[in-house]
């Protein structure tokens, strides 16, 4: 709230024209509890009012900025200018995650991620090479890229327990991910009661979900973008007496 008393001339004012905010001209003084003032809009034209107490309550001092001016912070510019950049960087450079990892991919990993695995919408994908072909390099390209496409945003990897902190470690050194290791601890501890909800890029153990059936409900009520499971053949269905214990939909007998 701004006073009467306060008003002053080359003042900046908002609330006189509506949102606008307008330079004082003039102020006269009409008694104790009035003042008319002159003032210019941002087109240039003048106008005129006279205010009184009752009008205090909707003034306000403003600081009006130019419309085109270059005394901005130079270097804040250029911090926003790059994340432009970097956001649109894959409209310009279609393999920007290779270009931006620390790894040297094979052309086979080139061509199962950009022109096998990318161009499909929705991904549905079994990667199956022979050992040491570099599959965990392929994914960690995908899921970089598709990060650095804004396509996802919530990543999920289920791996057996012997090799979730070996992707932990590649998915950071070779491209700069970092992702939480699920835990007991990060269960225990998650203020929110499941931590499949408060992670965006999580890497689980494949035998402690399948053995929890807690932690599998908790699983079935978040969503992922991405799911990415290694060694899928252990997935595989199987039976015990008579049952399959993938398909909880059909009868057993």
């Amino acid at each position: 709230m701004l006073k009467l008393e306060d008003l002053r001339k080359d003042a900046q004012i908002q609330g006189l024209e509506h949102h606008e905010i307008v330079r004082l001209v003039a102020v006269e003084t009409l008694g104790d509890n009035a003042r008319t003032v002159v003032y210019r809009r941002p087109d240039g034209r003048l106008g005129e009012q006279t205010l009184f107490r009752s009008d205090e309550d909707r003034l306000a001092l403003a600081e009006a900025g130019r419309a085109w001016a270059f005394d901005a912070p130079g270097a804040e510019f250029k911090l926003g200018l790059e994340a432009c950049r970097i956001h649109l960087a894959h409209l310009f450079d279609p393999m920007l995650a290779v270009h931006t990892a620390n790894v040297e991919p094979l052309p086979h990993q080139i061509s199962a991620v950009y022109e096998a695995m990318l161009p499909r919408q929705p991904l549905r994908f079994v990667l199956a090479d022979d050992p040491g072909a570099g599959k965990t390099i392929m994914a960690g390209l995908l899921i970089r890229e598709l990060l650095l496409r804004a396509d996802v945003q919530r990543v999920l990897i289920v791996a057996p327990g012997s090799l979730v902190e070996q992707w932990q470690d590649e998915l950071a050194e070779k491209f700069g991910l970092e992702f939480t290791v699920f835990s007991r601890e990060l269960d225990q501890t998650a203020p929110t009661g499941n931590p499949f909800r408060e992670h965006d890029q999580l890497i689980a153990r494949l035998d402690q979900l399948s053995r929890n059936d807690d932690l599998q409900d908790k699983l079935k009520a978040s969503e992922w973008d991405l799911v990415v499971v290694d060694e899928a053949h252990k997935l595989s269905a199987s039976y015990f007496n008579g049952c399959s214990l993938t398909t909880s939909a059909k009868k057993c007998y």
